[in-house]
């Protein structure tokens, strides 16, 4: 069984064939902090998402709740595994997924007021970098969509080592082309 469901004690996932149920009433999710560095529970997105994998507002909420200039939570770190899971049946998987991924994950590597990855997520986020990794290569192959493409461009950059390439991939693209002008003249 692969994906995201709401069964009526919790919420589901499959990830690499491996079931993880967490509970909707588990306090973990109270208690996770966001960007914003207070308490963000994130399980109403998850459940929107889980409805409508286009639901910009739902995207829009953890983009916003879940990073907030270069800051990231245990919630931030915990909603990976969990949007991997939903996206898993998606194709292509949804920019934002990619976007806020890599977007954490530089964060929890630039900035070293962010928390680590707790102990009892680990795993599962590692798993879900895997699969993240392997849904931008697959994006990539079909997708033209400019924020696609760079978010997925900045996922496999981050999952190779290469941050600094996975933070330049994250630019949009007149950042990028000031960069350039600025190191290398005229573009």
């Amino acid at each position: 069984m692969a994906g995201f469901l709401l069964p009526a004690d919790g919420i589901f996932i499959s990830l690499h064939g491996v079931n993880v149920m967490l509970k909707s009433s588990d306090e973990r999710w109270s208690r996770l902090t966001g960007g914003y560095k207070v308490a963000y529970d994130a399980r109403q997105a998850f459940a929107a998402l889980s409805r409508n994998y286009r639901d910009s507002a739902a995207w829009e909420e953890l983009l916003n709740e879940l990073h907030h200039q270069g800051d990231v939570g245990e919630a931030s770190y915990a909603a990976i595994p969990e949007l991997v899971g939903i996206s898993a049946q998606h194709r292509p998987a949804h920019w934002a997924l990619y976007g806020l991924a890599a977007t954490v994950e530089e964060a929890r590597l630039v900035f070293p007021r962010n928390p680590p990855v707790p102990e009892w997520l680990e795993r599962d986020y590692a798993e879900a970098w895997q699969r993240l990794f392997e849904f931008a290569l697959r994006d990539l192959g079909t997708e033209s969509e400019p924020t696609i493409v760079t978010c997925a461009l900045a996922v496999v950059a981050l999952h190779r080592k290469q941050l600094s390439l996975g933070r330049l991939a994250l630019c949009d693209d007149d950042e990028r082309t000031e960069m350039l002008q600025h190191q290398f003249g005229a573009v």
